[in-house]
């Protein structure tokens, strides 16, 4: 099991998450589709399809870090600021009692 996106930027795949599972079953005709692989292309629809690539290529794979979500912004909560706290402290007695020896 792995993260469609990912493996589509490991690999330079143009990738572009959809709204909605019903938007990418009206591509093919179906009630609802999770995910959608273009294998062939009509001749006199290659050009829109380039357009498309363009703009999912700037709008997802070379923003992807952007788009990430960041946690938390790096501050600790009160529990994981004492337990960090009683650690250091205990590192702190340690090390004062090997200097004592």
């Amino acid at each position: 099991v792995l993260f469609m996106p990912a493996l589509c930027r490991k690999m330079g795949v143009p990738y572009c998450i959809v709204k909605g599972k019903a938007r990418l079953g009206r591509v093919v005709r179906r009630k609802t589709a999770s995910c959608l692989a273009f294998t062939t292309v009509n001749p006199e629809d290659r050009s829109q399809l380039n357009k498309i690539v363009e703009s999912v290529k700037t709008n997802f794979n070379e923003r992807a870090d952007e788009i990430r979500k960041h946690w938390g912004g790096g501050i600790m909560g009160n529990k994981s600021q004492a337990r960090v706290a009683k650690l250091e402290k205990a590192k702190a007695k340690e090390l004062a009692q090997k200097m004592a020896v």
